[in-house]
């Protein structure tokens, strides 16, 4: 099954948020070849565009701190992968104690502008993934969406590859369960059936 979010086209990253200051021309390239898709992973993990431009910024800013230790391309990206995710975390922990103190509320529907960001097309896939359990929507989005392979998945998400895959496998399950459960069925198609059996 394929859990990917259709490409949207490769927009600049807004105006009032700026790359890190750098003397590093690659740097500032990774920044404008990157926000946009690292926003639209964060934004399927936390499901907030706001929060997940927050994410994004700091991982960038993270990026920044370390470049002088990184200094490569394949490196830099797979450090954001992993900032991102470590990000999302800390935000869906901080969700979790800050609920623990209010009254309990629904959950909030992804709005118009976060699911043309997404796919209007594919929202059923999308709503159903947002009610994965944490890591295995983790790993879908890592290893579907985002395109990493199993090893860059699980160094995204600070496993084995192993337990990438039974994830995933756990995941896929459920989605399957899940958009199953939303199928209309067409019970008018199958008493005309049985009914022209009948005959």
């Amino acid at each position: 099954m394929s859990v990917m979010a259709p490409e949207d086209e490769a927009d600049p990253p807004p105006s009032a948020i700026r790359a890190p200051q750098s003397d590093a021309p690659q740097l500032d390239a990774l920044f404008s070849a990157h926000w946009l898709r690292m926003v639209r992973l964060a934004v399927l993990l936390v499901d907030d565009r706001g929060t997940a431009e927050d994410v994004v910024q700091d991982a960038f800013a993270g990026l920044h701190h370390h470049w002088n230790r990184l200094q490569d391309a394949d490196r830099a990206v797979a450090y954001l992968h992993r900032a991102v995710v470590n990000g999302c975390r800390s935000t869906l922990r901080r969700r979790r104690t800050a609920r623990a103190w209010v009254a309990p509320h629904a959950v909030p529907t992804p709005s118009a502008e976060e699911l043309a960001l997404l796919g209007e097309e594919r929202r059923d896939v999308l709503l159903a993934v947002a009610a994965l359990p944490e890591r295995q929507r983790e790993a879908l989005v890592l290893r579907y969406w985002s395109h990493l392979d199993e090893a860059g998945t699980a160094l995204a998400m600070g496993v084995t590859r192993g337990t990438v895959k039974s994830t995933i496998h756990k995941a896929l399950a459920t989605l399957e369960r899940q958009l199953r459960a939303t199928q209309p069925t067409d019970d008018h198609t199958d008493d005309r059936s049985t009914k022209g059996g009948q005959r």
